[in-house]
């Protein structure tokens, strides 16, 4: 066997394992930082790509697994992470894990009693020196020039000076500002023994931890005596007297967000009708875009109408700008005051109606801009469907006399609402959960009088849980991932009935 021939048979062989070396280094970096269910995923993806690229019986597999790990790792580590977080307490008051917490807590220091020192931070341009003055008896000490910028070190010994080097200049405040940081990770060593840390921009002084810990997990407050336990039902460190001690940390909470969800009256007020609107929102904009989109197409389909291309170009301009800027066109438009709608409105009938303030005529507004935004896609497909539709049919009906209407209902529409129907339930899927729109024309109001936390008349259940979480809870993100995943469920379980009932209704018609 030649050296060549046996280049080629181990060179894939030795490249696969230094990729999975590397692949299991980057597992155990994200399982290191504490992302356990991230590297369990990776490390899931990793196996799989190990098992499909080795075996001659999945050799067909190789062109479909990057789509296959795709899906793992955007799709359902993300849907797998949500539902994790919905079982702990992780808000803006429980950010951190309670090793990082309680770290936190034995980092703070205070300033004990003893001898404190003016000090300048001296630099020529690479390194530096702190200058530490006394300000009783005048006397002056300096430390040995350090490196801030890199490898600073974390103790160092200051010794009496008669003046400061001639060479060196006093940092300015901003600079001092930057260096700060690493200047209160910096103790100095005092020639009579003592030592002492930045306790301001401006002073070196005694300083002591503020906490110990026990042998039982508790702290003990040096400066009071006082001692925190920590209460792993709330996710934070708590006094004698019960009050907790920020920063909190992240617990499992078990199913607290979903028996708040559906047993707290304050959420149960509101829910049902907002559940309800969301249905109602969902439905008719896919009733009415569809329904216009269609008629758009069927007319744009007749052969001898005149300037059609020009037609299906303006019709179809709605879908080329982004969604947002029409959104926020259609918010000046339906102003109260001085939208272009009121304006023409006043004129022609003398009323100005409360596009934003009316409960009933704000849901109006949000239907007529989801439907604008909507049709051009349904235009587009109906057309596209129309073209598959054979001529004969359509023959066959004007020899028997039908009109336009007749053929509408008894051919174009039998036969195009069948490939139609999963686009259907993908676009009710969509309105479902359609926060851009609602945020950005109405922001859910004009609010309910009658509910305890914020709910708006024209929010639908994602707006709702966003302001319920972010807004009213004070970033809870806990409670924004049960509330997401219940949506989730729900819209699952709404398409898979749609499905369902599409299934058995093209069952019927056969």
């Amino acid at each position: 066997m030649t050296q060549t021939s046996v280049l080629q048979r181990w060179a894939p062989r030795m490249t696969g394992f230094v990729l999975a070396l590397g692949a299991l280094y980057l597992v155990t970096l994200v399982y290191a930082a504490g992302e356990m269910l991230l590297a369990g995923t990776l490390l899931v993806v990793i196996a799989l790509a190990a098992w499909v690229y080795t075996s001659q019986r999945l050799y067909a597999w190789r062109y479909l697994f990057p789509g296959l790990a795709a899906v793992i790792i955007f799709v359902v580590f993300p849907m797998l992470y949500t539902v994790a977080i919905s079982f702990t307490n992780y808000s803006s008051r429980n950010l951190l894990s309670f090793e990082r917490a309680t770290a936190y807590l034995l980092d703070e220091t205070y300033q004990a009693e003893g001898r404190t020192y003016d000090f300048a931070l001296l630099s020529d341009g690479q390194r530096h020196i702190l200058r530490l003055q006394a300000p009783d008896t005048g006397e002056v000490f300096l430390t040995p020039a350090i490196d801030l910028e890199d490898a600073w070190p974390s103790s160092v010994a200051a010794a009496p000076a008669a003046q400061q080097p001639p060479q060196l200049a006093t940092v300015e405040l901003r600079e001092l500002i930057r260096l700060q940081p690493r200047l209160r990770s910096l103790t100095i060593a005092m020639p009579d023994g003592t030592t002492v840390r930045m306790s301001s921009l401006r002073q070196f002084a005694p300083v002591r931890k503020l906490y110990v810990r026990n042998a039982d997990g508790s702290l003990t407050n040096q400066r009071d005596g006082s001692v925190l336990r920590p209460n792993f039902q709330v996710g934070f460190y708590q006094t004698e007297a019960g009050e907790n001690v920020p920063p909190g940390f992240q617990v499992n909470i078990g199913a607290s967000h979903y028996v708040r969800i559906f047993t707290d009256e304050a959420f149960r007020e509101p829910f049902v009708r907002i559940f309800i609107w969301t249905v109602v929102f969902a439905a008719l904009t896919v009733l009415f875009a569809t329904s216009l989109g269609m008629v758009l197409a069927v007319l744009l389909s007749w052969e001898a109408l005149r300037f059609r291309g020009i037609y299906q170009t303006l019709l179809f301009l709605p879908y080329a700008v982004p969604g947002f800027i029409s959104i926020l066109v259609f918010k000046g438009l339906f102003n109260n005051n001085f939208g272009e709608i009121n304006l023409i409105l006043h004129g022609l009938f003398g009323i100005k109606p409360a596009w934003f303030s009316d409960p009933f005529l704000a849901k109006v507004m949000l239907l007529i801009v989801n439907t604008w935004l909507g049709y051009p896609y349904m235009m587009v497909l109906c057309m596209g469907l129309l073209k598959a539709i054979p001529s004969d049919l359509y023959e066959a009906s004007a020899v028997a006399g039908a009109g336009p209407l007749t053929n509408f209902f008894r051919i174009t529409l039998p036969l195009i609402i069948k490939p139609l129907s999963p686009l259907l339930i993908a676009s009710f899927a969509f309105n479902f959960n359609n926060f851009v729109l609602i945020n950005l024309l109405t922001g859910g109001r004009p609010d309910f009088l009658d509910t305890q936390i914020p709910a708006g008349t024209t929010d639908i259940l994602v707006s709702y849980t966003y302001r319920i979480a972010f807004e009213d809870s004070g970033q809870n993100f806990g409670l924004a991932a049960a509330i997401s995943t219940v949506i989730f469920t729900m819209v699952a379980l709404l398409s898979w009935f749609n499905l369902r009932a599409t299934r058995i209704t093209q069952e019927e018609a056969r």
